[in-house]
């Protein structure tokens, strides 16, 4: 997995992408003492309203972005945009109202928005053989699982030395270093994108995302993915803390049990991935999550909830996550033209959070009107509706090339060279509108 790091562009993106990761890390940590700073009880309405900013910064901006994002030189985009999540992470030390925060982190969210599916819609084009990317999408995944344990480590030790204003001073170092690492190397420049419309601009990645099959798919395990995910991440401190009254050291641990099995999968993908196509294997990673959140229900009907039963759930349910989430970039790649890439992951982006934007709550309210059984049951029906929708969506055999006609050309039109009816790799453009029949 790691040869692909002797690629000089890839590696300095990768490394631009673990620094402001780990950025991005510490800000977390800081944001939550800041806002204990100012809000004292409150912190929790606050950290909750900015978390809600975060969703709607990344499903409201992300289409608008990537309407852009292939009319702008790429790597001036990247950078003007680490520059400015550099900018407002210097001034979130010096706020003194409440106010002032959402201000600053929508502000910074909606810069990621813009950031992250540009950036992600580049390493195609970078490593262009589908091998070397699907190490890349590994490598990827393993960062953002390492990022959870490194930077609640990292500010820890920073903590008994500075104050938390100092985080974010290492904010605006993980995004400046990311900015200098962008700068340093040339990036792909596909060609340009025919002239359109703003509204047409701003929909074409969505467009393109419904109108594929297999996308339709990945939306439906992109609400699978969330469903499980939430359970994770909004129930785990009240399992750990609340219902089995372990310690805060014991939250970290169930926590990285989930990193562990994500990382697991992450490692071993690449070679599967060689053997198998990316459809089994992402419906069998969701599959795997909903067994696991159905075991536990069932585990904690039967016999109550216990910490190592909680800790072995919660790797397979990072296993699962990880083969669903590893290969969506292999479909996204492959379901556009490069030049419409930007737009496509933006996409991908959006809807995604937009299926998280629905769960992060609904697991918090099951949770907590009804209890473990009922959320962990509630969420395995969610995640079961986008499997069953993946499974209707996305046909079981699925090429690249499709045999097609065109009576909506006519025949002296330079795509159909003389013949109505052809066949080639199938992406929606606008040649391609709609998807042929089966």
């Amino acid at each position: 997995m790691l040869e692909i790091l002797a690629n000089r562009t890839y590696r300095h993106l990768f490394g631009a992408q673990v620094v402001a990761l780990l950025g991005t890390g510490l800000a977390t940590v800081a944001l939550g003492l800041l806002a204990f700073d100012l809000a004292g009880e409150g912190a929790s309405m606050v950290l909750g309203t900015v978390f809600a900013i975060k969703m709607v910064a990344y499903v409201g901006v992300a289409p608008i972005a990537g309407a852009f994002a292939a009319r702008v030189n790429r790597r001036a985009l990247l950078v003007t945009l680490d520059l400015v999540r550099a900018a407002v992470a210097l001034a979130l030390p010096f706020v003194t109202e409440v106010w002032q925060i959402y201000g600053l982190l929508f502000l910074l969210h909606s810069a990621s928005a813009a950031f992250t599916p540009t950036f992600q819609a580049t390493i195609p084009d970078v490593l262009p053989d589908e091998a070397r990317y699907t190490r890349a999408l590994s490598l990827t995944r393993l960062a953002h699982d390492l990022e959870t344990i490194a930077s609640p480590t990292l500010a820890a030790l920073l903590l008994a030395l500075v104050s938390y204003n100092a985080l974010f001073f290492g904010t605006v170092i993980g995004f400046l270093a990311s900015a200098v690492l962008v700068v340093s190397v040339l990036l792909p420049s596909p060609k340009p994108a025919q002239p359109r419309g703003v509204y047409d601009r701003t929909t074409r990645g969505i467009r393109i995302y419904l109108a594929t099959p297999r996308l339709r798919g990945l939306l439906g395990l992109n609400l699978a993915v969330s469903s499980a995910g939430a359970m994770v991440l909004v129930n785990t401190v009240v399992l750990v803390r609340g219902t089995l009254g372990l310690s805060e050291s014991a939250l970290a641990w169930t926590m990285f049990a989930f990193g562990v099995g994500s990382m697991a999968a992450a490692i071993a993908l690449p070679r599967i991935l060689d053997r198998m196509s990316d459809r089994p294997v992402m419906l069998g990673g969701s599959v795997l999550m909903i067994l696991a959140l159905l075991a536990l229900a069932a585990a904690i009907g039967f016999a109550g909830l216990t910490w190592p039963v909680l800790l072995l759930v919660w790797a397979v349910i990072g296993l699962g996550f990880s083969a669903v989430l590893t290969p969506s970039g292999r479909l996204l790649r492959r379901s556009a033209h490069p030049e419409d890439r930007p737009a496509l992951f933006a996409a991908q982006f959006a809807l995604s959070h937009a299926c998280w934007l629905l769960t992060y709550p609904l697991a918090g309210w099951l949770m907590t009107a009804a209890g473990a059984i009922p959320a962990l049951l509630g969420l395995a029906v969610l995640a079961g509706t986008g499997v069953a929708i993946a499974l209707r969506v996305w046909p079981h055999h699925d090429p690249e090339v499709l045999d097609h006609s065109h009576d909506d050309l006519p025949l002296d039109h330079p795509h159909l060279q003389g013949s109505r009816r052809h066949e080639h790799g199938f992406v929606i453009d606008d040649t391609h509108p709609r998807w042929p029949a089966r």
